[in-house]
């Protein structure tokens, strides 16, 4: 039984859909929690919490504001003395095909998503640092890890959150401060007119959210990839193929091509500790023996 009893956990876009569902089953466990959104659904999510018998905090302001996420955090820390839990789910859409895509849609998604997620996180590192504790989950997407037709802004934002948590996971190792991301799938208002009703019924956001509680209790692993829809859960790897050595300097461009069906075969591909595996494995297949990173 997960009970996180004297945690505290930041929510972030939490006013209806996916954000409310996750603060409410984090409360349910234990958990005190800030509950943010930009509108009056941050308080109304925080009263159900509360009528509910748990603990609850409203914070109305953007995550793109970072002295307001600052101020969110510094204010939590105020009330209940530490954050544990950061729960990066607030974002937007602005679809259409690139063609048609201004660069103002582009950056604002870009903005909402992932520097966002950057400026409550970097609101809650220090925190966490000093407390050799933490919890972080970003919000990816499929679109993001595989892409979408018309979500261009958004893909490229959601795959920047998992470049943002390989990172992170290794930065806060040694504090205890573990980062994973969440891929959903939920009948929410960014979904709505993407898929049929039935489909959209069977994909309740509740059905996600245990994903999130198990990534923000103390088993948590780090640097998962976890994609959660309707009583589904499964999880993304970013891998490398073993790839092939050719010779020349330069190397050919045309050699590349012939031998693509080998550079593509995924037979022996690894999931990278770090990106410094890369070079290992190309310095390798060159000969030679890559020296190992020296932490920063």
């Amino acid at each position: 039984m997960i009970d996180l009893k004297g945690r505290v956990a930041i929510v972030t876009g939490a006013g209806g859909g996916l954000g409310r569902a996750h603060a409410r089953l984090l409360a349910e466990r234990g958990a005190r929690v800030v509950v943010n959104d930009l509108g009056a659904g941050a308080e109304t999510v925080s009263q159900e919490i509360r009528a509910a018998g748990g603990e609850a905090r409203a914070f109305q302001g953007s995550v793109t504001d970072a002295a307001a996420m600052q101020v969110m955090v510094d204010e939590a820390v105020a009330a209940w003395g530490r954050v544990d839990i950061l729960v990066n789910n607030a974002g937007i859409l602005r679809d259409k095909s690139f063609a048609k895509m201004t660069l103002d849609d582009f950056r604002l998604v870009v903005d909402v998503h992932l520097m966002g997620a950057a400026n409550c996180t970097k609101a809650v590192w220090e925190v966490m640092r000093r407390q050799a504790y933490g919890r972080i989950v970003m919000t990816t997407s499929s679109s993001g890890l595989y892409g979408n037709f018309g979500q261009s802004n958004y893909g490229a934002a959601k795959l920047a959150l998992v470049g943002l948590m390989q990172t992170l996971a290794l930065e806060g190792a040694k504090h205890d401060i573990r980062v994973n991301c969440l891929a959903p799938t939920a009948a929410t208002q960014m979904m709505e007119g993407i898929l049929p009703p039935e489909q959209l019924a069977m994909l309740r956001p509740e059905l996600v959210s245990p994903a999130v509680l198990a990534l923000a209790s103390e088993d948590a692993p780090t640097r998962a990839i976890v994609c959660a829809g309707a009583g589904g859960f499964e999880m993304a790897n970013i891998t490398l193929t073993e790839g092939v050595y050719l010779p020349g300097d330069p190397p050919s461009a045309e050699g590349l091509l012939e031998r693509w069906a080998e550079l593509a075969s995924r037979r022996g591909e690894t999931v990278p500790g770090q990106g410094w595996a890369q070079s290992q494995l190309e310095l390798k297949k060159a000969g030679f023996v890559a020296p190992e990173p020296v932490a920063g």
